[in-house]
């Protein structure tokens, strides 16, 4: 009886295997000359055809390609520079208007023959033409010729009066002036920080919970627990009269200058120069009462009687129990 015999699997290719579709769109050539040097890095090699595939105007420029790749600054600088050695990168300083000098960045996807047709046009350029020297003749020059002149008679000139200097031109002349005091200039005096005119704790906590949480809405306004403890007063003064959490936080917190060097200070100048008014008295209500002898009601402090029923009470001469 015969052996079976027993294929071998086919073995697995070595290397890599390619499976291209054919592109219509969304695709750049790169030269061979660039992917295969052996003279670059991967990251030089990988920078060259990512700058290969953008269009023309678009920037290259160290900052601009590390805010896209994951590689630092220093990398890819380091990779810019193999590429500008190799021939595929020429960076140009240009000055524009203004004063200001631009990076031209041009590349190359086949060094060797931008070279050679940057050699070609320098080749065909002529050569320069030294200017002719200017020819030097010399013209003698005549003798002045000396005319006796009268002295002239002296003339009395009337001196004007001195006239004032001008002084300072006023704001109103000068439109869009902005009036700035000079460094020797008094300076007004500080605000004093708010208090509440009937402090409670739960006040005070409303108040250092406020300025606790400011950073929540305006990061700028983070405190120290000094601060938060010295600005407590000014706080409560606001909620005292009527203001609510979210308006103080508001007022005290909008359009911070920039930068915010010192937020404990603006938020003291701000507390003692926006305080708003207090809130008007409350009119006293007065109750009402029901008559003891009628049953009508009428407002009065104290129970008792209405005028009507007093009125009565008093023609009948019977006592009355209140006067209003």
């Amino acid at each position: 009886m015969d052996t079976q015999q027993v294929s071998a699997p086919p073995r697995a290719p070595s290397g890599v295997v390619h499976i291209n579709i054919r592109l219509t769109d969304g695709y750049t050539i790169i030269s061979n000359r660039l992917s295969q040097h052996r003279g670059l890095s991967l990251l030089a090699i990988g920078l060259g055809t990512h700058i290969q595939s953008l269009p023309d105007g678009w920037r290259v420029g160290i900052k601009a390609l590390a805010a896209i790749f994951p590689e630092s600054e220093v990398r890819i600088a380091a990779a810019l520079r193999e590429l500008e050695r190799h021939g595929f990168l020429r960076r140009t300083r240009e000055n524009v208007r203004g004063g200001k000098l631009v990076t031209s960045t041009v590349f190359y996807n086949h060094p060797d023959a931008a070279a050679r047709g940057r050699g070609r046009e320098r080749a065909a350029m002529p050569a320069p033409v030294p200017a002719p020297e200017p020819v030097r003749v010399t013209v003698p020059v005549p003798e002045p010729v000396r005319v006796p002149v009268p002295e002239p008679e002296p003339v009395r000139v009337p001196v004007p009066e001195p006239v004032p200097a001008p002084g300072p031109v006023p704001a109103a002349v000068l439109p869009g002036a902005r009036l700035v005091p000079t460094p020797t200039a008094p300076r007004k005096p500080r605000l004093p920080l708010p208090v509440p005119q009937q402090p409670t704790e739960a006040l005070y906590a409303a108040a250092a919970d406020l300025l606790a949480g400011l950073p929540r809405a305006a990061p700028g306004f983070l405190l120290s627990e000094e601060d938060v403890r010295g600005l407590v007063p000014g706080v409560a003064a606001w909620l005292e009269r009527g203001a609510r959490p979210d308006a103080v936080r508001a007022a005290i917190t909008e359009d911070p200058p920039v930068p915010l060097r010192h937020p404990a200070k603006l938020l003291r100048h701000r507390l003692a120069a926006l305080l708003p008014s207090p809130l008007p008295a409350a009119v006293p209500v007065v109750p009402l009462q029901n008559c003891d002898d009628c049953d009508r009601a009428f407002r009065s402090s104290v129970p008792g009687c209405c005028r009507s029923c007093r009125d009565a009470r008093a023609d009948a001469g019977e006592p009355c129990l209140i006067s209003a």
